[in-house]
């Protein structure tokens, strides 16, 4: 499966994956962040929601149209159409800091859903360097995921100076 929209003037720079994301809104937002930066976004089935959803065109507002959307029927799926790629989970139980990461061009950001984070067989088929973490207070559960997402693709972006950003 996969339906996408793109912004064909931009270089793609890394790829932003929301696995089985929960919360229109938040995924609206993800959409927003990507049409605005040039990453393309992959939404990993099933979702929590129907991409015609009110809440996901309110918080995505125009940006799906511009935005580079591609949908995985599954997990196996989304591995075998990024087989080249690097994958950086995002992860409560990840050691490295996400800013002790080197991304490069084409990696992968990998994000789970809101309520769950990613599952263990998910974080099994990665190494321990690419299960990130984000700074907090040791009592945190965790951030809002588009925070989050917001975070690390601007590190990643930074890494590479904002090439084609304005």
């Amino acid at each position: 499966m996969q339906r996408s929209c793109s912004r064909d003037k931009l270089p793609a720079m890394f790829n932003i994956a929301l696995y089985e994301p929960e919360i229109p809104p938040n995924t609206g937002n993800i959409m927003r962040l990507c049409a605005n930066t040039g990453c393309p976004l992959h939404l990993i089935h099933p979702l929590g929601f129907d991409l015609d959803e009110k809440k996901l065109r309110r918080a995505g507002m125009d940006y799906r149209d511009v935005a580079t959307i591609q949908e995985h029927e599954n997990f196996a799926a989304f591995l075998q159409a990024m087989a080249d790629a690097d994958i950086y989970a995002l992860t409560t139980k990840g050691q490295t800091g996400y800013s002790d990461a080197q991304f490069k061009v084409g990696d992968v950001l990998l994000f789970g859903p809101e309520t769950r984070g990613l599952p263990e067989d998910v974080l099994a088929t990665l190494a321990e360097h690419q299960k990130l973490r984000l700074p907090m207070l040791a009592d945190s559960r965790s951030l809002n995921l588009s925070n989050t997402v917001a975070i690390v693709a601007y590190e990643a972006l930074r890494q590479q100076g904002f090439e084609g950003l304005a």
